[in-house]
């Protein structure tokens, strides 16, 4: 298929329209039920309090707010595809933000900034000076924002292929964060299936991750490699391109296939990582010194790769030699040191065959 008959294929499977909408418009449709601004996102955005207020400002000061992309279902109600933050910004500044347990979020308090100072403390309705006048209220409502609305025909994926792109780059949301929402976007169980694996006790002390990357969800992310990884032969990644993107394809595929037999995937995530940590506990993860004879360091994502999809490649053997384990893991580093494999600078396509493969071929071996 030629360029442009691409180009025209897809573009008659994406359907827009481009609208803008009155505050108080938007604040109607929330309240009705018409609007669903996913607030089970709102875990995974970090706005401060003088992020929000700049918004606020913003909006106070006519400067133009970047638009705000919605896909209609076909029951009518709007999905927030990009834009989460700027409604629930606003929403929570009116004082009607619920979040996702459907409890009322508190009003925000403005702070001060350098071009409006007297917001400080500001609240949107208080019994005190601090309060938004009746005409400054009127104004912030009748004040407009611009929306693009991905209409029902469209391709049903391309809501997700526009939050992927819309939420990636630039974006304050780790990969992982990303991917969260993309789940729960398909099912929101997915998501709480994820997040049970990675709450499961031996896998966090192996892994043994700091503070940082527990709340950039890369406990999440090393879940969702294990599960998207886990049956691929290396000869499947040698085309990686982009492993997040990869990750975020495979991933929903995943849930989609395994979804109603859950029970098969859980077990064999479990059995895997309670192996791995009564075995070689926190040690699992990290470089081996051949000449020490000793682990060092932190955790390393080429040995994650290589020990625990090896393990999980043929569990039930290891499991009946789990004596095995520790130095399987050695004769991993063994081969890494004695063929000069090294995985620095690698894309993905180049260094997962390579852990994978490592892994898969000593851990198969009886």
């Amino acid at each position: 298929m030629s360029l442009q008959k691409e180009i025209e294929q897809k573009s008659k499977e994406i359907h827009t329209e481009s609208l803008s909408m009155s505050i108080g418009e938007i604040i109607s449709m929330y309240t009705q039920c018409d609007l669903d601004i996913h607030p089970e996102f709102q875990r995974f955005y970090r706005w401060s309090n003088y992020q929000k207020t700049k918004l606020i400002e913003s909006i106070l000061l006519n400067i133009p707010v970047p638009p705000i992309f919605v896909a209609q279902r076909t029951d009518g109600i709007w999905d927030v595809v990009d834009g989460l933050q700027r409604l629930s910004t606003i929403f929570e500044f009116i004082g009607i933000l619920k979040d996702h347990k459907g409890k009322n979020v508190p009003p925000l308090e403005l702070e001060k900034t350098s071009l409006l100072p007297s917001l400080e403390k500001k609240l949107w309705q208080s019994k005190g000076a601090n309060s938004f006048s009746d005409a400054q209220q009127r104004y912030f409502k009748r004040s407009r924002l611009d929306f693009v609305i991905i209409q029902k025909e469209s391709d049903p994926s391309s809501k997700y292929e526009l939050f992927q792109r819309l939420n990636t780059g630039g974006s304050s949301l780790t990969p992982q964060e990303v991917r969260n929402c993309l789940l729960i976007m398909n099912n929101e169980e997915y998501f709480e299936k994820l997040k049970i694996l990675s709450e499961y006790q031996p896998f966090i002390d192996t892994i043994n991750l700091s503070d940082k990357n527990i709340d950039e969800q890369y406990d999440k992310e090393l879940v969702s490699r294990f599960l998207v990884l886990k049956d691929k032969s290396p000869r499947d990644l040698t085309n990686i391109p982009d492993l997040g993107i990869y990750l975020d394809d495979e991933l929903i595929k995943y849930f989609n296939i395994n979804f109603d037999n859950w029970a098969v995937t859980e077990n064999i995530f479990k059995r895997t990582f309670k192996l791995i940590f009564e075995t070689v506990g926190t040690n699992a993860f990290k470089r081996y010194n051949l000449e020490k004879d000793e682990f060092f360091g932190g955790f390393i994502v080429s040995a994650f790769e290589m020990v625990a999809l090896g393990v999980a490649h043929r569990i039930e053997f290891n499991e009946r030699h789990p004596e095995s384990i520790i130095s399987k893991i050695k004769t991993c580093w063994v081969k890494i040191t004695s063929t000069g494999i090294t995985w620095k600078g690698y894309s993905a396509s180049g260094r997962l065959p390579k852990t994978v493969g490592i892994g898969q071929d000593i851990f198969n071996e009886s």
